[in-house]
């Protein structure tokens, strides 16, 4: 595989691309995106009493993460169908669970370690006082202000810069394993340097999709119908932009 670097305004192109694929099959999109997000919900309310250690999460959200890889892995493989000229299938959301199960799970597993890490190192930084405030509202003095207040600073810039490097690591994973068949090792490295050598582009992505979701929010949170959908979309377009397979060419 060969990262290719792309153009700044491809970051808009995208979504654009994104929205093309969900036009093609709008409504088994949603019911498709609609199927994932009930998951997740289902899962955080049966075990939000069973916390994970004094993590800020529960099992059924720990357990979520370790399977998003492998449904997100089988939306692509839809989107690669409507490429095709193929139909989208309710079948495509579990495809994952049929083919490189493990290795998309080993990357779920991979992705939770390194959130326990980052907020074990959040809290390290943080100290008692400020994690007894976020997590349980506790009131602090004057005194205990100040340092409160450096505290979370610092704390907050290296939570964000370990929380991006995950992300950038993680974020093609699933499809560098699910279409290129790479080990989760080299499908995080490659997802890296493939963010690494876009990121102007992928900023104007990002902002984009922030604009998109504000516009999006306002009539009733109608228009995350069609955001949603759009976004799973255009991380596969992304993906064919930024990752040459070179044994095609």
């Amino acid at each position: 595989m060969k990262v290719k670097q792309n153009g700044t305004k491809q970051g808009l192109q995208w979504i654009i691309n994104g929205f093309y694929l969900f036009r093609c099959s709008p409504v088994l999109w949603i019911i498709l995106c609609g199927a994932w997000l009930s998951f997740a919900v289902i899962l955080s309310n049966l075990f939000q009493f069973t916390p994970v250690a004094n993590l800020p999460f529960n099992i059924g959200q720990a357990v979520f993460t370790i399977l998003s890889p492998v449904f997100l892995a089988g939306l692509m493989t839809g989107c690669k169908a409507l490429e095709q000229d193929k139909n989208l299938e309710i079948s495509h959301l579990f495809r994952g669970f049929k083919e490189n199960t493990i290795p998309l799970i080993t990357l779920g597993g991979i992705s939770l370690v390194g959130a326990i890490l980052t907020f074990s190192l959040f809290s390290l930084i943080a100290g008692e006082t400020l994690m007894e405030l976020l997590l349980e509202g506790k009131r602090v003095n004057e005194n205990e202000l100040k340092t409160v207040s450096s505290n979370m600073l610092s704390s907050t810039l290296v939570a964000l810069v370990l929380y991006a490097l995950l992300m950038m690591a993680t974020w093609f994973a699933p499809l560098l394993i699910m279409f290129d068949h790479l080990s989760p090792y080299e499908a995080m490295r490659l997802s890296f340097l493939g963010c690494l050598s876009n990121f102007i582009p992928l900023q104007i992505y990002g902002i984009s999709l922030v604009i998109l979701a504000i516009i999006s929010s306002i009539p009733y949170g109608l228009g995350f119908f069609i955001l949603i959908p759009t976004y799973f979309a255009s991380v596969y377009s992304s993906y064919k932009a930024i990752f040459v397979d070179t044994s095609e060419t």
